[in-house]
């Protein structure tokens, strides 16, 4: 699954000609929405209730509204295969993130670990060069700011899957993301939607279809299972099949800050990561 969500930044950088950072989320979202509402009398399980009805609006409003936005914009100011790298990232943010929520204590070594994530980022954006354009380093900082919006979707999501079904969970997010998304950008977006090609729709229905309603109920169902950081690693198939992916489809040419980005990324993975020989469980 995480090698079929690597094509996913690609395609927005594919669908730039025709769609925004607003068009393509509220498309995608809005299409995954249809479909849960139309398979909802179906799915198994409870939907959430009081406090996680309202808990599953937020991670609407962060992962289906916030976050890809962001990680949208990013990856059509920059390359798709310097957004690939970075992905490498996301399981370190997600740990951050449980830990701050949960008020666990952060260890030196996961400080060490966002350090070197962060050099890995200017490294990546090649800031040592007297042509460096600043966008190109706000186009990697909005995509590492939409993994912190991910990272909700496990650290809230997890709890509730206790209680409620992943599948509904879910939908109901999605549901509060596409409602967001149509009061923002609705009424110049919709009609656009004669105006997109066969081949910008078949994008669009992987993305909402394949990478949305399969890929995050899948997610769910595993992390109920299994802890999240340990599901979070296989997060690390994404970087190497999105770069190839960039390089076929959209031909971009890869640079030496990506590969000593990549080295300082997974610097601060293996320190921020690893404890006593063995994978970090906390």
């Amino acid at each position: 699954m995480n090698c079929l969500w690597a094509a996913t930044l690609t395609m927005f950088k594919a669908l730039s000609p025709w769609l925004d950072a607003g068009g393509i989320v509220l498309f995608r979202y809005g299409l995954a929405a249809v479909a849960c509402a139309l398979l909802w009398p179906w799915l198994p399980g409870k939907a959430p209730r009081g406090l996680d009805l309202l808990k599953a609006g937020g991670i609407g409003v962060l992962v289906f509204s916030l976050g890809p936005r962001l990680q949208t914009m990013g990856v059509q100011m920059g390359q798709a295969s310097d957004a690939a790298v970075l992905m490498a990232l996301e399981p370190l943010l997600c740990a951050l993130a449980a830990a701050l929520l949960l008020r666990e204590h952060i260890a030196p070594r996961r400080w060490f670990g966002f350090l070197c994530g962060m050099v890995g980022v200017l490294l990546i954006s090649k800031v040592w060069e007297s042509g460096f354009q600043w966008h190109q380093l706000t186009a990697n900082g909005l995509v590492l700011t939409s993994f912190l919006a991910e990272a909700a979707y496990s650290v809230i999501g997890k709890p509730i899957l206790e209680r409620a079904s992943p599948y509904k969970l879910l939908a109901t997010a999605l549901f509060a993301g596409t409602l967001l998304n149509l009061a923002r950008d609705g009424m110049s977006v919709i009609p656009l939607a004669v105006q997109l090609p066969l081949s910008a729709w078949a994008m669009l229905l992987y993305l909402s279809l394949v990478c949305t309603v399969f890929g995050y109920a899948l997610w769910f169902v595993v992390i109920r299972e299994t802890p999240v950081n340990i599901t979070a690693l296989t997060i690390f198939a994404q970087p190497v099949a999105g770069v190839i992916i960039a390089m076929l489809w959209l031909g971009e040419t890869l640079h030496w800050g990506q590969l000593w980005g990549s080295v300082a990324i997974v610097a601060g993975l293996v320190g921020g990561l690893w404890k006593n020989g063995g994978r970090a469980g906390g």
